[in-house]
């Protein structure tokens, strides 16, 4: 019996032992999932957001794992990587990779590091950037015999070579964004009560659109933040001032005959308060309710064969302004007194939602008009979240003017008129100043004159 007692002990010991030793190497095993080589590597999914010089690359999550080193090459093998993409830290599950060719074949891989030690590489993803899109397709050349494709220019900058490269292969329409307006070009009253006009900076333009087959769109003939001293200073009576605005018109007007397609007649004069329909300006105090009505009677007697408009803001998305504009543009209609509506585009990368500029768009084509996308630039920075232009606001400020495109190249062929870009180029943007200085990126073109992801888009809305 003793000796039965004995090896049922020496067996116990040696099943508590074994159960010690399976228990120690499966702590070890646990151990080692989280060292090199044994932690799990990621899953990397398709690409997205492919663009032309961009695409997103992703991947799954892994356990534990608080960043990953995401590769980049043009190569399968990886032999070779792009600046900037060989273990690249991220610490989400997806980067923006930016700074590509056109119509490029790229791969990546990503690992997933864990309390310090990387995985092994994740499967390798292959994404092609967008087809190229050649400089024999501009963005008139896109638009041809469908819309006007313009910008905002200066008589001065014309001039100046660089800008008078991209203004001649970009666009067949220019628009003065202050030359034309009243206090550039009236500059006085003699003693005889005649206004003194300074046609300089007009006839430049002018030349300059007939030299090279450009549209002239004017703007602007009545705008309350451009009014001559005087004018503000005027002491006669408000019919002598109302003879003097109907002079100007005329004088503008028929000297240019024939060679200013359309004129914006009056711009921003629907006041932004709910309850109020004008906006309290010199016109408004010197001319009466009716001022809008008589400017655009004096603009349609000196050359009825201009088109006439009327340009505002935010009517994409403030449902009671844009209703007071269209009451007006009904009254002005019923006269023959009107062609056309501006809707200026100075809209945010995510403001507003497409559906309100479609409705917007849709509200002005049943009043059957010529329509005109005025002014347009996608601000990235108006919350001041940003020091410099990331890739990631690159991409979605391509995908908001791909979305104006083609909210306006679906207006009924009749109907449309131009979308008229606000400046050619970042660094000449209105913004900066307005926001203090805040950086801001809402053009086409980079401040060295090359085109952007934005560019691009508008194009490929209009091939596609």
């Amino acid at each position: 019996m003793l000796r039965i007692k004995e090896i049922s002990k020496i067996l116990f010991l040696a099943m508590v032992s074994l159960a010690i030793i399976i228990f120690v190497s499966c702590s070890n095993d646990d151990s080692d999932d989280q060292g090199q080589g044994t932690i799990s590597s990621p899953v990397a999914t398709a690409a997205s957001e492919i663009a032309f010089t961009s695409f997103r690359a992703n991947w799954d999550p892994v356990f534990r794992a608080g960043e990953y080193q995401l590769d980049v090459s043009d190569n399968a093998g990886f032999s070779s990587f792009l600046q900037g993409y060989e273990n690249r830290s991220v610490n989400q599950l997806f980067e923006t990779v930016s700074g590509l060719a056109q119509n490029t074949q790229y791969y990546y891989r990503v690992r997933a590091v864990v309390d310090g030690e990387s995985s092994g590489n994740s499967n390798i993803i292959d994404v092609s950037t967008d087809t190229e899109i050649t400089d024999d397709v501009t963005l008139k050349q896109a638009a041809e015999n469908n819309f006007l494709v313009g910008v905002a220019v200066s008589a001065a900058r014309t001039q100046i070579a660089a800008y008078d490269e991209v203004y001649k292969r970009e666009f067949n329409s220019i628009t003065a964004e202050n030359d034309m307006k009243m206090a550039s070009v009236f500059t006085g009253i003699d003693g005889s009560g005649n206004i003194i006009y300074d046609w300089s900076k007009v006839d430049a333009l002018i030349n300059y659109a007939e030299t090279n087959g450009m549209n002239v769109h004017g703007h602007t003939l009545i705008w309350h933040r451009s009014v001559p001293e005087a004018l503000e200073n005027f002491a006669g009576t408000d019919q002598e001032f109302e003879d003097l605005i109907g002079q100007y018109i005329n004088a503008v007007l028929t000297r240019y005959k024939g060679k200013i397609n359309s004129w914006d007649v009056v711009n921003e004069a629907i006041d932004d308060d709910p309850a109020v329909q004008w906006r309290n300006t010199l016109f408004l105090q010197r001319m009466g309710e009716n001022y809008v009505q008589k400017c655009f009677e004096f603009a349609r007697a000196a050359d009825p064969d201009v088109k006439l408009f009327y340009n505002d803001y935010n009517m994409t998305f403030d449902a009671t302004k844009r209703g007071k504009v269209l009451m007006m543009v009904d009254n002005l209609k019923a006269n023959n007194l009107i062609d056309g509506v501006g809707y200026q585009m100075h809209i945010d990368y995510n403001f507003p939602s497409r559906q309100e500029i479609q409705d917007a768009t849709d509200e002005l084509v049943a009043k059957d008009v010529l329509i005109h996308f005025a002014e347009l630039d996608v601000k990235v920075n108006a919350v001041d979240d940003l020091t410099e232009f990331t890739a990631e606001r690159s991409m979605a400020q391509a995908a908001r003017v791909a979305e104006i495109v083609e909210i306006f190249n679906a207006i009924p062929q009749a109907q449309k008129y131009a979308i008229t870009l606000w400046g050619l180029k970042d660094d000449d943007t209105w913004l900066i100043p307005e926001n203090n200085g805040r950086p801001e990126w809402p053009l086409l073109f980079d401040a060295s004159f090359e085109k952007k992801e934005a560019y691009f888009s508008f194009i490929k809305v209009l091939l596609d």
